[in-house]
């Protein structure tokens, strides 16, 4: 026996953007804020209450899951996830949302391809290389990298 599958279609729905916002579909951005000048790449999904300041780039293939802020003029680059369960109870929290942590990205962030940033704070003024695994709060400027992610210089 064959059954059909649900198809959800990809779609940019309510969402509020500030002015000059480029998306390239498909994407998938809902009920989160856009601010001006904003690049969004294709193969991006964006999720509810999600926060992007002004004059930042998100690359292709990013997921920025819920509970993310990030600040102005900021370049996320291909592939980065954004994470906020951390499997606190040996697994999926599968809806608690209680259980979920939040990401601030601070202002003139830059985050290379394929980073994955568990929930942290990143200050104003990094530079996260490519690979990089972000585990712990960036309280002081520079260029990191590596898993788990470490100050290598300073800007």
């Amino acid at each position: 026996m064959q059954s059909n599958p649900t198809i959800f279609k990809s779609s940019i729905r309510d969402v509020k953007f500030g002015d000059n916002v480029k998306l390239v579909e498909p994407c998938n951005v809902y009920e989160c804020f856009i601010g001006n000048n904003v690049f969004i790449g294709p193969f991006v999904e964006i999720q509810k209450g999600v926060v992007i300041g002004n004059n930042t780039k998100v690359q292709s293939h990013t997921f920025i899951c819920e509970l993310v802020t990030i600040g102005d003029n900021c370049f996320i680059g291909h592939g980065v996830m954004f994470v906020n369960d951390l499997f606190s109870i040996g697994g999926p929290a599968r809806g608690n949302k209680d259980l979920w942590k939040s990401t601030l990205i601070g202002n003139n962030v830059s985050v290379g391809s394929n980073v994955t940033l568990l929930p942290v704070k990143i200050c104003n003024n990094v530079v996260i290389g490519a690979g990089a695994v972000v585990t712990k709060d960036i309280v002081e400027s520079g260029i990191y990298a590596g898993n788990p992610a470490k100050k290598i210089k300073n800007l």
